[in-house]
């Protein structure tokens, strides 16, 4: 029986397969929805900067203290309580927009609070899978959740977009901004079906609770930074990950909804950039399978002319006027993303114990994704001080300018893809017990 049959036979992975894709399905609703409430809340994109780095820095700080917590608990129990909290949350914010009781306040706190309970389900989220399939299938089920996640990035805005365009998305005042409520609403409902989906999940045997327990977050935390410290192949690839993602994932979290509403027709616009930044990498992934391994040198080198590559495509998205150029453009980004991606997840996954799997994703997110939104507040300044043409072409050129530097002078050019272990007999805690 070969990876792709056992997967499908897996209960395991068809329960974490199928709430994964509920739950992200869902949060494309709310990522669309969220940003569009505050630009109409305010119309200043500095305001939204400053919103999304409010969510970005105790997301930034708390989620090396997730990933500690993760494999100190079990990624789970960790990921179960963060779906009740975010349902609660998102509840919330629906009824507030849906009774237009909305208020910039309002919509902080409680994006905040989704925020903090996002440092905690990250790294959870991407430490569940090696603890629910056995080692020889991990690739090819990274792969899959990879590319179910990224259809919904391709399906999920275009409901968004129907549901705004159907049910209104505020752009004439906070009366007719019903189907932003109704977007956050349709998110709360999936984490519920998720969490019941999770609790399915039987996780392979683990070493006993009291034996995690034993030693302290904060060291559980710094061990995992030494880690990283260490290991000088690692330790330039997060740093370099970082830097990347301040550049160009700050800058996308504001200037995307500035070009939507500035030039393009608003949410519904936004997400048709959005589903076809999904569909990109979702084309990505599917290219990344049918040529394998296949690589410019190695896997290091790949990155780094990806990389490049997109910086060059992010310089003329500033010259937007029509949603089919942005359309073009976002979506080759995404198809060279998508070729990467389950490489480097894969990369990571595989270069560090088991044991402290959490807190290295954790590590990972935090770098990947914690830092974009403290950018996010920066790129907002910015864009009240100069024109998305500038916006974007800056961004662009330090993308391609930081990948043609770190292949000539770090360790990134040697990342080499991660060999897989041999088979083994999956244990279940049931079997252990």
């Amino acid at each position: 029986m070969n990876g792709k049959q056992a997967l499908r036979r897996d209960p395991n992975f068809t329960w974490l397969m199928s709430g994964g894709v509920i739950s992200a399905l869902g949060d494309q609703f709310t990522m669309i929805a969220l940003p569009w409430l505050v630009l109409q809340l305010t119309g200043d994109p500095l305001a939204l900067g400053a919103m999304v780095a409010a969510m970005g820095v105790p997301r930034a700080i708390l989620i090396l203290f997730g990933g500690a917590l993760v494999d100190r608990y079990s990624p789970k129990s960790v990921l179960m309580l963060t779906k009740y909290v975010n349902t609660a949350l998102l509840g919330i914010l629906a009824l507030l927009v849906l009774l237009q009781a909305a208020t910039l306040p309002l919509v902080a706190a409680l994006g905040i609070g989704l925020s903090i309970a996002s440092a905690f389900s990250i790294p959870a989220g991407t430490s569940m899978l090696p603890h629910a399939v056995a080692p020889q299938h991990l690739a090819p089920a990274n792969a899959a959740m990879m590319a179910m996640r990224q259809l919904t990035m391709l399906g999920g805005p275009l409901l968004a977009g129907l549901l705004f365009a159907l049910a209104g998305d505020g752009s004439h005042g906070q009366g007719d901004a019903r189907g932003l409520g109704i977007a956050f609403a349709i998110d709360c409902l999936t984490y519920l079906v998720s969490a019941w989906t999770l609790a399915k999940v039987r996780p392979l045997a683990r070493p006993a609770p009291e034996a995690r327990k034993q030693e302290s977050v904060w060291r559980a935390v710094g061990a995992g930074l030494a880690t990283v410290w260490h290991d000088r192949t690692l330790r330039t690839a997060f740093f370099y990950w970082g830097l990347c993602a301040c550049v160009v994932g700050g800058l996308m979290q504001v200037a995307l909804p500035l070009l939507a509403s500035e030039r393009l027709h608003g949410a519904s616009a936004l997400a048709i950039l959005m589903a076809a930044h999904g569909g990109g990498i979702l084309a990505g992934m599917a290219l990344s399978g049918v040529l394998g391994k296949r690589r410019l040198v190695n896997l290091g080198i790949t990155l780094l002319v990806v990389d490049g590559l997109s910086g060059l495509l992010l310089i003329p998205m500033g010259l937007v006027t029509q949603s089919w150029q942005g359309v073009l453009l976002i979506a080759a980004i995404g198809v060279l993303g998508g070729f990467i991606q389950v490489a480097v997840f894969t990369w990571i996954q595989q270069r560090v114990p088991q044991a402290m799997l959490g807190r290295m994703m954790g590590i990972f997110m935090f770098v990947f994704m914690g830092l974009a939104p403290i950018a996010a507040a920066g790129a907002g300044w910015l864009a009240s001080m100069m024109s998305l043409d500038a916006l974007f072409a800056g961004a662009g050129i330090f993308l391609a300018a930081a990948a043609l530097l770190a292949w000539l002078f770090t360790p990134m050019s040697t990342l080499a893809d991660a060999v897989l272990p041999a088979a083994a007999p999956a244990r279940t805690e049931a079997d252990a017990a």
